[in-house]
């Protein structure tokens, strides 16, 4: 299993992206079908991990991929 602090490592770009497309954190929590609480977890990179059916949705609604989203540090 992989060092405690490597989850540190991943960096979510969500504020970017959201800025990018000129799109809130409410209006993707309505459009994903989840929390605004739970991506402003995401969000500020406290997330531990992350259901591949909420990435996909969060993809889909920013039209980007996963690698676009998360980033290694």
């Amino acid at each position: 299993m992989p060092p405690e602090d490597d989850a540190g490592r991943v960096h979510c770009r969500l504020d970017e992206l959201l800025a990018d497309r000129g799109m809130t954190l409410t209006r993707l929590a309505e459009i994903v079908g989840v929390t605004v609480v739970n991506l402003s977890v995401l969000k500020n990179d406290r997330a531990r991990a992350i259901r591949f059916s909420t990435l996909t949705a969060i993809c889909d609604a920013l039209d980007c991929t996963p690698g676009d989203l998360l980033v290694i540090r």
